[in-house]
């Protein structure tokens, strides 16, 4: 039996990370491997317009944009493969990595680029009006709101620097929030509450987004202490109820903090050698399209050395060299055959 062809490299993830880091190691001649899911962009597709990512002075639909990104990487020779990867085995070299349809996959460098979803408020409407008058991110959106009326769901840290940031914009903004305090640092309270163009909404929940079939026109609200209801009318809602990685995939096999994200290193080296990591799996702090391309980059170019290092010196010699200590014991590595 023949054996299976070992990858260079494997890219999880079709967002701004991953077809940037398909770009820069197809140019590095590794014909790489990219695994798009089932939604082709991630996050960025679903932004009707961007406007704040650098060489378009004129907006971009997220579509179109991400769309550039893959004709790029294409272009250059990265193999798409439709499909979602169900399974990851990072214990031994080559990994192994197997799609939905139960393909098995080998690959001496794997760069993990899946994201995160922001978390959905679950009511009707919502999913209607995305891009139309719902957003989940007030950096890219906020300046298409420009002298109007915008409601913030949320009452943590995001919710308050995303409320602050869109008072440069909007008219009015109204913060809703389901309790009566809220959840964000003192600091960012502080600075919500002294700021005159923002109002709070307390012990409220939206039920329903209301639009005319174009556009968001207003929100349903009940109050959770006296079930009273009322539409509020709104150009706006932005939500920021938190955002979940999608890294159930890598639970066990790589390092995350206590909310998921991959640990990586400056270099964005995962804690398993060989395995890199970019964009909002391993960033909470940024999820810009432009820090996710410029991780992307970085994971790229440090595959294209760890690959050089492996070609040079071996595997397990490479890694202790690259992390500065013994490769884990659990990890093992199988000789190469083409």
């Amino acid at each position: 039996m023949a054996e299976k062809k070992i990858e260079n490299v494997v890219i999880i993830g079709s967002g701004p990370a991953g077809f940037t880091a398909g770009i820069y190691t197809s140019r590095a001649n590794f014909d790489p491997v990219l695994f798009t899911g089932h939604e082709i962009g991630g996050q960025i597709s679903l932004t009707y317009e961007v406007e704040n990512y650098p060489g378009f002075p004129e907006p971009i639909s997220g579509t179109e944009l991400v769309e550039r990104f893959q004709k790029q990487a294409e272009r250059f020779g990265t193999r798409l493969v439709y499909e979602l990867v169900t399974e990851v085995d990072f214990r031994r070299w080559p990994f192994v990595i197997v799609s939905e349809t139960g393909q098995e996959y080998r690959a001496k460098a794997v760069i993990v680029a899946t994201g995160a979803t922001p978390r959905k408020l679950q009511v009707p409407g919502e999913a209607e009006y995305t891009g139309r008058g719902v957003s989940y991110c007030a950096t890219c959106d906020g300046f298409f709101f420009t002298g109007k009326r915008v409601v913030v769901v949320g009452g943590g840290d995001s919710a308050m620097e995303e409320g602050l940031f869109l008072t440069r914009f909007a008219k009015e903004v109204f913060i809703i929030h389901r309790r009566d305090e809220l959840r964000a640092s003192k600091i960012l309270q502080k600075r919500a509450f002294s700021n005159e163009k923002i109002q709070f909404i307390w012990n409220t929940v939206v039920e329903e987004i209301l639009g005319d079939g174009t556009k968001v026109t207003g929100v349903r609200l009940r109050n959770v202490k006296t079930g009273e209801r009322q539409d509020f009318p709104t150009d706006g809602v932005f939500i920021f109820i938190g955002h979940d990685p999608n890294s159930d995939l890598f639970r066990g096999q790589l390092a995350m903090d206590e909310r998921g994200y991959v640990i990586v290193d400056r270099y964005q080296r995962a804690s398993v050698p060989g395995v890199f990591a970019a964009g909002e799996i391993a960033d909470h702090r940024y999820r810009q399209v432009s820090t996710s391309v410029g991780q992307g980059a970085a994971a790229a170019m440090e595959a294209e050395r760890f690959l050089a290092e492996v070609e040079d010196k071996g595997y397990k010699e490479a890694a202790r060299e690259l992390l500065g200590e013994p490769l884990p014991s659990y990890i093992i590595v199988e000789p190469l055959e083409e």
